[in-house]
Formats: structure tokens, C-alpha cells, sequence
């Protein structure tokens, strides 16, 4: 059973485009444009039992910086 569930809910697709991944894999997605790239990952912490992400900037066809923007536990207020 999957424990990540990802989605894309606007886009110009028709239908919305799903992933799923579990404690061994996370999950981990990544939108970009000309300027720069944004990327999600979220993974399970086996030492803590608790669900972790970090939000970064990155670079997408050599344009755009590396920096994170948020990192924490799912479902606590940072």
C-alpha cells in the first residue's frame, strides 16, 4: 500500500495525473520554467516515525538557483 499520493491537478492535460510512493521510495516532483525549477520531496524518517519534506529551487536546462525554501515535518506548523 502506498504511503505518498502526488497529484497534477491543472495542467493542459484532460485527466489528472497521479503517483504514488511509498516509505522506501518517498515521493519527489519537480515543476519548471525557463527562469528555474521548483521540486517537492517528501520521505519517511525511520529513526523519527515521522513524515519529512523540503521545498527547494533548482536549476531547469541551466537557468535558475539552488535554495531551499522550506523543510519540515507533514502536518506540524514550522
Amino acid at each position: 500500500m502506498s504511503h505518498f499520493y502526488g497529484s497534477i491537478p491543472t495542467s493542459a492535460r484532460k485527466t489528472v495525473t497521479t503517483a504514488r510512493g511509498h516509505k522506501s521510495t518517498g515521493i519527489e516532483t519537480r515543476a519548471a520554467s525557463w527562469a528555474g525549477a521548483i521540486q517537492t520531496r517528501l520521505w519517511h524518517d525511520v529513526g523519527t516515525g515521522e513524515d519529512r519534506f523540503m521545498v527547494f529551487q533548482t536549476q531547469h536546462h541551466g537557468a535558475g538557483v539552488e535554495e531551499i525554501l522550506a523543510q519540515g515535518i507533514v502536518g506540524e506548523r514550522s
